[in-house]
């Protein structure tokens, strides 16, 4: 059999709308349901928030406690009227209406034997399945693809729209395909691949789902938001037993598009598969990237919103991730007193995702949002301490699961500076990177506001407990802070490039510190020693590494080597990717994503290329925007 299948079949309503049956979605369902149970215990990462912060620097602190127990009257605290509700609320008054489904174990078993064995050479065995998420969460009874206003559902069904021109495969990540899809990369090479990844057929057994969501958007609240040009085209579960959601980014309108077209280009796709797979290989939580490919379809874009509009290539990126729910999933269900509704979801996200909850306990809501609220704290500190500024941090791109999702005009800190904004659209500075610590908790506030009394304690210490990586330093020291703050003001004053600072202090000499004789190689310290208080800083470093218990050189060389990254994705080298894809050469998008693989390493290529080397003049002025 071939696991890839023609879209439904579609009838035509007289306003010109096409419309999707459920007897249809059922019997695809039936003949290919493969609910799974086995789950991987997410890893915990314990951190909270909170309000001081150093001035010179313009960062936020974050402090890493042991969690404190929520006593009962916290619930008291809780503004949120959906919440209050959902917590007070001792049983559900009823229950989401389910769509019938069926389930056929023997090809299940057949098919994830062979998995187990090997990996999967052709698709014709290799499924996904829908089953696990519409068969507990109400999807939409509306089955017409027009943009509406939706309500009382978490999903709308929506099938991508294939692309009318040619389709080229751009770039494609090996171990995602290997070791989270089961799949040998030479299947990319298949029409069958090509076919799945551009939204062209789906698989067999998936229905695929448009997510419905809201948002506070720039500190106002959007709405309806959603899918707009996303669709979610299954869950895999594969033999380490993860779930994994694959979601098409670009492949077409839904009920959620508004005034978009539903697609993405080719400039901001590049960006986003190169970076999701980058950070990952900084070690921080993120969406993967299976693959990229690009069409030559026309896709119209005012790329600055300065009234130059502009013709570009449409292009696809399928992304995988444990879960896409965000804040924003939530926020809708409470903005419109679909309470009922509010508990399943948490019920389900707690059950999936959050195994160290108990989803019978009273309290599991306080326990889901601390931890929510400690996840976060751990993800935005992770941020920071490489340079990332995300740029457009609305409550609808903060995932539930603290991992990074939604890559748009995202931006690596080079020159520091805590002002940073990547995103020209962020008129106001909203989103600069000195800010996302104090967005983080105006987003975790808005997913519970009573949180506020647990974002006053312990602040400093999970900033400092990076930032003390960063610089090779053991053991708590007074004056640590101080130390830190020092750097990061000379840093900013002197616009020295973040990422290359902290690795050039792990690749000197002690001696070459101390006497002040910075080599040209470390072009980046050289660059900050031109401040006047910069032989005070080196003098207290020295002192602070000398107090370092039963530390040497060498070891803590080999410490600072493993948390300072090399390369990141700077966006000078994602433009240079971007141009040379639009002239269908996609070879310095399969060098970065080679390279982004291994940030810590030095890359020959990646060397030859310039990718440790300052800023070329002509990558200054480079912008980027929420245009895509």
């Amino acid at each position: 059999m071939n696991a890839l299948s023609p879209p439904l079949p579609r009838s035509r309503s007289g306003d010109g709308r096409s419309l999707q049956s459920v007897p249809l979605v059922a019997q695809l369902l039936a003949r290919n349901s493969t609910v799974r149970r086995n789950r991987q215990p997410r890893k915990s990462r314990s951190a909270y928030f909170g309000r001081n912060m150093i001035q010179s620097t313009g960062f936020w602190f974050c402090g890493l406690t042991r969690r404190p127990q929520f006593p009962l009257l916290l619930l008291l605290r809780v503004t949120c009227h959906a919440v209050v509700s959902c917590l007070l609320q001792s049983a559900a008054e009823g229950r989401v209406h389910l769509l019938p489904l069926s389930s056929n174990k023997s090809s299940h078993v057949q098919s994830y034997c062979e998995r187990e064995t090997k990996l999967a050479l052709s698709l014709d065995f290799w499924t996904l399945s829908s089953e696990n998420l519409i068969a507990v969460l109400p999807v939409d009874p509306v089955q017409e693809n027009y943009v509406r206003k939706v309500k009382n559902c978490i999903f709308s069904i929506a099938f991508p729209t294939p692309f009318k021109s040619r389709v080229l495969l751009a770039a494609v990540s090996k171990e995602v395909l290997e070791d989270i899809l089961d799949l040998d990369v030479s299947v990319s090479e298949t029409d069958d691949f090509i076919q799945l990844v551009s939204g062209g057929k789906i698989v067999s057994g998936s229905v695929p789902l448009a997510h419905r969501y809201g948002g506070h958007q720039f500190g106002m609240w959007a709405d309806q938001l959603g899918d707009g040009r996303a669709h979610l085209i299954g869950t895999y579960t594969n033999r380490q037993g993860e779930k994994w959601e694959l979601q098409l980014k670009g492949s077409g309108k839904t009920p959620y598009s508004r005034n978009g077209d539903g697609r993405a280009v080719l400039r901001s796709s590049v960006r986003e598969f190169l970076c999701s797979e980058a950070m990952h290989y900084l070690g921080i939580p993120t969406s993967r990237a299976v693959s990229l490919v690009v069409s030559d379809d026309e896709v119209w874009r005012d790329q600055f919103y300065n009234g130059n509009i502009t013709k570009e290539r449409g292009a696809v990126v399928l992304r995988a991730a444990k879960s896409w729910f965000r804040i924003g999933s939530l926020e809708i269900l409470a903005h419109y007193g679909e309470l009922d509704l509010l508990r399943t979801l948490l019920d389900f996200i707690i059950q999936e995702h959050f195994p160290s909850i108990d989803v019978k306990e009273p309290n599991r809501y306080v326990d889901f949002f601390s931890t929510v609220v400690f996840e976060t704290a751990q993800l935005i500190a992770l941020w920071m301490s490489v340079g990332f500024a995300h740029g457009v941090c609305n409550t609808d791109n903060f995932s539930l699961l603290s991992i990074t999702i939604d890559y748009g005009p995202f931006g690596f800190m080079e020159a520091y500076n805590p002002d940073f904004v990547p995103n020209t659209s962020d008129d106001e500075r909203r989103y600069k990177i000195g800010n996302q610590a104090s967005i983080g908790m105006f987003n975790l506030d808005k997913l519970l506001q009573a949180l506020n009394p647990l974002l006053d304690l312990g602040q400093k210490q999970m900033f400092r407990k990076l930032f003390k990586a960063k610089l090779g330093l053991l053991g708590e020291k007074e004056g640590d802070d101080e130390l830190i703050a020092l750097l990061l003001h000379l840093m900013e004053k002197t616009e020295a490039d973040f990422t290359m600072t902290f690795l050039q202090l792990s690749e000197i000499t002690e001696s070459q510190l101390q006497e002040l004789n910075i080599p040209q190689q470390f072009w980046a310290l050289k660059t900050i020693s031109k401040h006047e208080l910069f032989p005070t800083w080196v003098s207290k470093y020295i002192l602070r590494l000398k107090s370092n218990m039963n530390d040497s050189v060498s070891e803590r060389r080999k410490r600072m080597i493993t948390v300072n990254p090399r390369y990141v994705l700077k966006n000078w080298m994602a433009e240079s990717a971007v141009q040379k894809a639009e002239r269908n050469d996609f070879s310095e998008v399969r060098l970065l994503h080679q390279v982004l693989r291994s940030p810590f390493q030095k890359h020959s290529a990646a060397e030859k290329a310039g990718y440790a080397l300052p800023t070329p003049s002509w990558a200054k002025d480079l912008r980027v925007s929420c245009s895509s």
